[in-house]
């Protein structure tokens, strides 16, 4: 298994529980697929460089994880679909 760090941003206009759910959403699908979370760092909301589908603010999280390719497929399927996340990056970390 590889350490992956993903940063994604969410809609900053969301509530407060929803940022959650998406948070739990992706580590869930982590340990669904024999991954595990090394660490969870939320930077807040924070002005966007451009404004993405007209919004001008984001909420940041990064996710530190452990897991393999099919874990990394479905994480971006599922960010993917959701309009609630504005963009994602998954890298390998060295």
């Amino acid at each position: 298994m590889k350490t992956y760090e993903m940063i994604y941003v969410l809609d900053a206009s969301l509530a407060d529980e929803a940022k959650a759910a998406f948070a739990s959403k992706f580590e869930e699908i982590i340990v669904s697929k024999n991954g595990k979370v090394v660490s969870v760092d939320k930077w807040g909301v924070k002005k966007l460089a451009y404004p993405i589908n007209y919004k001008t603010d984001g909420d940041y999280t990064v996710i530190t994880f452990e897991a393999d390719g099919a874990a990394v497929k479905e994480i971006e399927r599922i960010s993917d679909l959701s309009v609630e996340v504005l963009r994602r990056i998954i890298t390998v970390k060295a």
